[in-house]
């Protein structure tokens, strides 16, 4: 795969200071230099040493990755929603983990991606996954086609340039819910369980912001926006304020509706394109199993 740039600047750089500045990291470097890849100034092959002069066009060449020999594919469709030579963006169905587990090997969306790339006879063939969800929330899932994508995203992560947008159905006493609030409450690990968490004020700071979309008087429908990205983060939250999810049985969800999974989605996905630089916004309509729930509590 091949980057193309110009230099504009008018005093002398180092090529790999102003590949840094692209977001080529060393260890991406260290790949085109020792595994194929090849670096170009003005059409003639240079090192990372070379400087720069105004005007001059760099073409960087990234070897291709070839497979990922450890992942098995799993030959089940994925439904598409997205993708171009540097994204894929995928609705990942509830009830199939994002990635493998040791005792879990395949079946996972992962997989699929991985058997999709196969069938299309892509030259990378490495799975990035950029953005995880729970094995039974549904929704948007973020895949980087290649690792120099997979390094500019996971950047916009960290700067919180990367957002990701749910929607969840919650119980209880709703005259007590606010039509607009922020959970702003540390989250750490339940020492009772090895995957369960819960809120203290010893934990990692987390912060969830929702809005009120639709109530009638068992259950809600909200728009939850993370401003952090703890484990169970929503969940965790909701369960702390007396509005637990429905049919999440980790956390105290009612379990008495015909909903096999919590009722949380990933609707929408918010991020800038590593390349294009053009704003991107991705969103997914709430699953039938959840517009359902809100359907039978409405009639009741």
């Amino acid at each position: 795969m091949e980057f193309c740039y110009v230099y504009h600047k008018y005093e002398p750089q180092q090529v790999k200071f102003f590949l840094k500045e692209q977001g080529i990291s060393k260890r991406l470097l260290a790949k085109i230099k020792f595994q194929g890849g090849q670096i170009f100034v003005n059409n003639r092959v240079e090192n990372v040493l070379y400087e720069l002069k105004p005007e001059d066009k760099i073409r960087v060449i990234i070897p291709d990755e070839g497979s990922q020999e450890t992942l098995l594919p799993d030959e089940t469709p994925i439904d598409i929603i997205f993708e171009d030579e540097h994204l894929l963006v995928v609705n990942k169905p509830a009830g199939v983990p994002s990635i493998p587990a040791q005792y879990h090997p395949n079946g996972t969306m992962a997989n699929r991606v991985k058997s999709y790339y196969q069938k299309q006879s892509y030259k990378d063939q490495i799975v990035h996954v950029v953005t995880r969800l729970d094995r039974d929330t549904s929704g948007l899932m973020l895949f980087a086609r290649h690792c120099f994508s997979h390094a500019l995203l996971d950047k916009q992560l960290f700067n919180k340039q990367l957002n990701k947008k749910y929607q969840a159905i919650i119980s209880g006493n709703l005259t007590k819910l606010n039509s607009h609030d922020v959970i702003d409450l540390p989250i750490l690990r339940d020492p009772s369980s090895i995957i369960k968490r819960q809120t203290g004020a010893s934990g990692k700071a987390a912060k969830t912001e929702y809005w009120l979309r639709q109530k009638n008087t068992t259950h809600a429908l909200v728009d939850v926006w993370l401003h952090t990205g703890r484990t169970h983060q929503i969940r965790v939250h909701f369960a702390a304020i007396g509005f637990p999810l429905v049919s999440d049985e980790l956390y105290g969800g009612a379990t008495s509706l015909p909903l096999k999974r919590q009722a949380l989605h990933c609707r929408e996905l918010n991020f800038i394109h590593p390349f294009t630089r053009a704003k991107l916004c991705f969103k997914q309509s709430l699953p039938s199993d959840m517009e359902r729930i809100m359907e039978i509590t409405e009639t009741r």
